[in-house]
């Protein structure tokens, strides 16, 4: 049997989402609008499948969005497949504030490892808070000034990279039914490279039935958000997130590692008027906050839960031991709680083996925070095999 043929023969039974991002609030620029803008986003897709739909979001807009048109295509054969993305037959759609729209379904094979190349053009005044900023070797954009959704090549001149993502929210694929989602969930950690390299290592490793599905913003946190524009970047927080971003078709587990910027975002209003110690948690409202809007939701969507163990933060600005002892024990009961099916301990995968306090060597990123690229490459090289 040819090649062609086998591809022909197989099943494809169901959707499964191969490519996604939460959606939060841009951070708050004295510039909020565009006009006559071109984004382009490469996706790869790690198994293959007979049709594609997308999920455009407008959740943290406050107008609408309209979307004068959106194509697809395939990286090495851009002319001849590139496809236009319809909402009931429309080209042109509009995304209300605060809500989300699925286009139509196209027939579009793609193979396991196709890149594709999503645009989108805006020729109206658009309101550019729906997005969010992810980093990653899998995770690039560009934006042109002009109409370029349908070309092949964007203009060198007009065009630049961005790593944030606006709008495009989530991308599922018609596929074979051995094929599922894996949720990484969370916060700059996770909004950043662990999961590109997760991808990575499960194409490497040859696996064809996984896709990793981020849903991750920086600086958000478990309990609380922030209103004011000086902070709004930071996003939702986890009990308005999370029952909106497990959307996602064909997910069979969630990795959630979420909670540091609780513990140390918190300064009192003398030094900071938008961080008072009343936002500092206790080691119980955290363990509520994941039993409660966490575990419980995911059990409702039946997804196996793991939990991911907090980074070292010594030497990060607001370090005391106050809150160090609070992420330890965190993580000691991330560790061993029943709640969770399994623990994944980044942690333990980053950390200095003789000062548990900070990142091992070369594994600092220089904030005392966040991973090095290394660092990144450990934490996804941790997580079990059977995820992936």
């Amino acid at each position: 049997m040819t090649e062609t043929e086998n591809k022909n023969k197989r099943a494809y039974t169901k959707w499964v989402s191969c490519w996604g991002n939460a959606t939060s609030i841009t951070d708050r620029k004295e510039a909020t609008y565009s006009k006559n803008l071109t984004l382009r986003y490469p996706i790869e897709i790690p198994f293959g499948g007979d049709k594609l739909r997308f999920r455009f979001s407008n959740l943290t807009g406050t107008e609408d969005v309209k979307l004068t048109k959106a194509f697809v295509a395939l990286k090495t054969d851009f002319c001849r497949s590139l496809t236009p993305i319809t909402f009931n037959g429309e080209t042109t759609a509009v995304i209300q504030p605060g809500k989300e729209l699925e286009s139509d379904e196209m027939e579009f094979r793609v193979e396991a490892y196709d890149t594709v190349e999503v645009s989108m053009y805006f020729a109206d005044f658009t309101q550019m808070n729906a997005g969010t900023l992810i980093t990653g070797p899998l995770s690039k954009g560009q934006y042109s000034y002009g109409d370029y959704a349908s070309a092949e090549t964007l203009p060198l001149d007009l065009t630049r990279h961005t790593q944030w993502f606006y709008f495009l929210n989530t991308i599922d694929v018609h596929t074979e039914e051995k094929n599922h989602a894996l949720i990484c969930y969370g916060d700059s950690i996770t909004a950043q490279s662990w999961p590109d390299w997760l991808a990575i290592r499960a194409r490497e490793k040859g696996s064809h039935n996984v896709a990793v599905i981020r849903r991750a913003v920086s600086g958000t946190r478990i309990l609380r958000q922030y209103d004011c524009i000086t902070y709004q970047a930071y996003g939702l927080k986890g009990a308005t997130r999370f029952p909106i971003e497990m959307n996602v078709e064909g997910a069979t587990d969630v990795i959630i590692q979420h909670g540091i910027n609780d513990i140390i975002h918190p300064v009192g209003t003398d030094v900071n008027p938008f961080r008072p110690w009343s936002d500092m948690p206790t080691l119980t409202d955290l363990q509520q906050g994941v039993e409660d809007i966490y575990v419980s939701y995911a059990r409702k969507l039946k997804l196996n839960v793991w939990s991911g163990t907090l980074l070292p933060i010594l030497g990060w600005r607001t370090y005391n031991e106050e809150r160090n002892t609070l992420r330890e024990k965190f993580n000691d009961w991330l560790r061993r709680s029943p709640l969770f099916d399994g623990c994944i301990d980044f942690d333990k995968a980053v950390r200095r083996a003789d000062s548990p306090k900070a990142f091992a060597e070369g594994f600092d990123s220089g904030d005392h925070l966040h991973p090095s690229e290394t660092a990144y490459k450990a934490m996804a090289d941790c997580v079990p095999q059977e995820l992936i």
